[in-house]
């Protein structure tokens, strides 16, 4: 697996957001700055809440078929490699790593197996959508950690996404939840969030390459990242996080990210999050406006 010198582009756009010129020149702005050579486009899907059985990959709250098409044949064209990451989130606000269910059946209680179904119908979906597109990697959703217990489920699904993708597949675990998910074997690439303390990012790396060396399977962050917010760079995986706005914050924790990657070089990079759609979407992670942007760009340069 070559090198990912990635971003997550507008994550989670509602429909007809992609659409258009606009998202186009964002692209090439984030591509002519940054340097990135690869992006992460991340179609979504909703349920109501964690216990919800249903799920909707084609309302209003999820992009259409035929802009993500049209969105990843613009960064085709600008030389980027694409990658996919179906993602399901709660509409209740609720972080996706809390959707679990009784693991025995109850009567009038939510149940694992209507769920899978839900969400395997959503993954085949986008992953004959990518045989289509041509997506080099396929990654079967994001932090799902209480799902990832269900070994026989994700086999499944995994068997039902080959059926109709031919791509390399990889999944995104959560930050610390490297050595927990007990079907690695079953993809072709390995992924998490990299979102850990400015001081300890070495540590964990070191922790991570045990699993990686384990398995033997490439490994890069399909996200890392950290907000312009005073204190972040100590729990950046905390979005809820309230302060005064702290740019040099964020960089200090980018500069630390690349020293850290410079020195390990069986990680294949990481993928940033995240690069916002316009001004109206800016959110404290966006670097797009602050010195972090330098700091990612000559490391890539380098």
């Amino acid at each position: 697996m070559q090198p990912v010198h990635g971003i997550n582009f507008a994550p989670f756009s509602p429909r007809g957001a992609l659409a258009g010129e606009a998202a186009r020149a964002e692209l090439r702005r984030m591509r002519e700055l940054t340097g990135a050579d690869t992006v992460i486009f991340c179609p979504a899907a909703v349920q109501a809440t964690p216990f919800s059985e249903e799920m909707d990959f084609t309302g209003a709250h999820t992009t259409a078929d035929e802009e993500l098409l049209s969105i990843t044949r613009a960064a085709k064209d600008l030389g980027l490699r694409v990658f996919w990451k179906p993602t399901v989130n709660c509409l209740d606000g609720t972080w996706r790593a809390r959707i679990s269910f009784f693991d025995h059946d109850v009567p009038c209680e939510s149940k694992w197996g209507p769920w899978f179904a839900g969400y395997t119908a959503f993954q085949t979906h986008f992953a004959a959508l990518a045989r289509q597109a041509g997506i080099e990697l396929l990654l079967l959703g994001c932090e799902m950690t209480q799902t990832e217990h269900r070994e026989a489920e994700w086999r499944a699904l995994i068997a039902s996404v080959r059926s109709v993708y031919d791509g390399a597949i990889a999944y995104n675990c959560d930050k610390y939840g490297e050595e927990y998910v007990p079907w690695w074997d079953a993809v072709d690439v390995m992924a998490s969030s990299g979102y850990y303390p400015v001081g300890s990012i070495g540590q964990n790396l070191d922790r991570i390459e045990q699993v990686v060396r384990r398995m033997n399977k490439p490994f890069f962050f399909a996200e890392a990242g950290c907000m312009r917010v005073q204190g972040s760079a100590q729990v950046p995986n905390d979005w809820t996080l309230q302060g005064a706005r702290d740019d040099e914050e964020q960089n200090r924790w980018y500069q630390a990210l690349f020293a850290a990657l410079a020195t390990r070089p069986w990680l294949r990079g990481a993928a940033l999050w995240d690069w916002p759609l316009d001004a109206a979407h800016d959110n404290p992670y966006s670097f797009c406006h602050a010195p972090a942007l330098a700091t990612i760009r000559d490391a890539w340069q380098r």
